[in-house]
């Protein structure tokens, strides 16, 4: 079964880009006296967000903000190819979309590099591909059956089909990958679409200041997440950690787990199956209770942070983590078998059930001692959980 991603994200964004242009239209009165400032700040906004996604190799946000610049500059002033913009309303709005299209499609690269050449390629393509349509699709009616259908469809089949089909593409990828690059790009086409088809009657100033703000935000979480989050097991790094420490008050329990002979089942089932390990691991840590909080502290260890929490209160419920870990059988595939009788065995047997265990210790917060004193203290009461065996709860 496909697993949506990226549903929250998603239509939490839209609603609140949306609940803010349904505001502005509806507060008209309380902005339209500040529409000269809006129109002066726009252009500096737009600058800052491609700068900053620049710096973040978020080329796809920095090239959205120089295509709206290049808009803005095309309406709000004369220049050579205004005319001709105005004149082909149609090409404007559909290879805007198929802009959009395409940036959901291509990764993140440099963008100055080689890559941004092959990007302004790709640009030219669009609006030349979107020509061609429209040129083609004005022909079309001789090519399609004479029914009551398709002629009611016709005048639909240049413009609004396409749409149709570009949105239906953008939000299908918005919804199965938790990025919220892709979910910006969703809203820019559905802004633009409302936008050129009247849908939406805002200042286009004031609209994309909206959208520069948005590319801002997304930059700026997805710049935090690739900082303080692990890309393994998407729980919170020692960073992370180390900034919750300058926030927790005098009472506290911190506790370090370790996988046991994590060294010794990576060499025997290879990389690939002890990350799947490391990501079980990190999936039932999420279900501890009592207020703990995860973080991956390196390799396989993890620590566990409980707030305003007694060791006496943390130990049952890091007890009960390392049982639910103990006790979880893990399937997976035997090494590579390398005789061909070996390959012509039962396919049953290609596959194997493993256990895993955990090793905690557990350390409380002494008067006037510092987070990093109670942090080596647990790393202690870990070790003297593995001289006692392992798989078990160490204070």
């Amino acid at each position: 079964m496909l697993k949506l991603k990226g549903v929250k994200s998603t239509f939490l964004s839209l609603g609140a880009v949306f609940g803010i242009f349904a505001l502005l239209i509806h507060f008209q009165s309380q902005w339209q006296d500040k529409l000269t400032i809006v129109n002066y700040l726009v252009y500096p906004l737009l600058a800052v967000t491609t700068l900053f996604a620049t710096q973040f190799n978020r080329s796809r946000v920095a090239i959205l903000c120089i295509l709206w610049l290049l808009y803005l500059l095309s309406i709000n002033n004369t220049v050579s190819w205004s005319n001709w913009l105005e004149a082909n309303s149609e090409w404007l709005i559909l290879c805007g979309a198929n802009l959009f299209l395409l940036l959901a499609i291509i990764k993140d690269r440099a963008l100055f590099s080689i890559h941004g050449i092959s990007r302004v390629i790709f640009i030219l393509a669009c609006g030349a591909a979107t020509y061609t349509w429209l040129n083609v699709s004005q022909d079309i009616e001789g090519v399609l059956p004479e029914t009551s259908f398709w002629q009611k469809i016709q005048p639909y089949i240049a413009v609004i089909v396409p749409l149709c089909v570009i949105g239906s593409v953008l939000l299908w990828r918005s919804l199965s990958r938790n990025s919220l690059t892709l979910t910006a790009l969703l809203i820019t086409f559905l802004v633009w679409s409302f936008s050129q088809l009247d849908m939406l009657t805002l200042p286009w100033s004031l609209i994309v200041l909206v959208m520069s703000s948005v590319y801002l935000f997304a930059v700026s979480t997805d710049s935090y997440y690739l900082a303080y989050r692990d890309d393994l097991t998407s729980l919170p790094t020692r960073r992370a950690l180390n900034q919750l420490a300058l926030s927790l008050g005098r009472k506290y329990t911190v506790a370090m787990l370790d996988i046991d002979h994590f060294k010794k089942f990576n060499d025997t089932y290879g990389h690939d199956i002890g990350d799947q390990v490391l990501k079980l691991v990190a999936a039932k840590m999420k279900s501890v209770r009592g207020g703990g909080k995860i973080y991956r502290y390196g390799g396989e260890e993890f620590t566990v942070v409980f707030p305003r929490k007694t060791a006496a209160q943390a130990i049952p419920e890091l007890d009960t983590l390392r049982a639910n870990i103990a006790n979880y059988d893990m399937v997976i595939r035997n090494p590579k078998r390398a005789d061909k009788s070996a390959r012509k065995a039962k396919k049953s047997n290609d596959y194997k059930t493993v256990n895993v265990t955990v090793s905690i210790g557990v350390a409380q917060r002494q008067p006037k001692q510092k987070f990093e004193h109670a942090l080596k203290n647990a790393d202690l009461a870990l070790y003297r959980a593995k001289k006692k065996g392992r798989n078990n709860v160490s204070e």
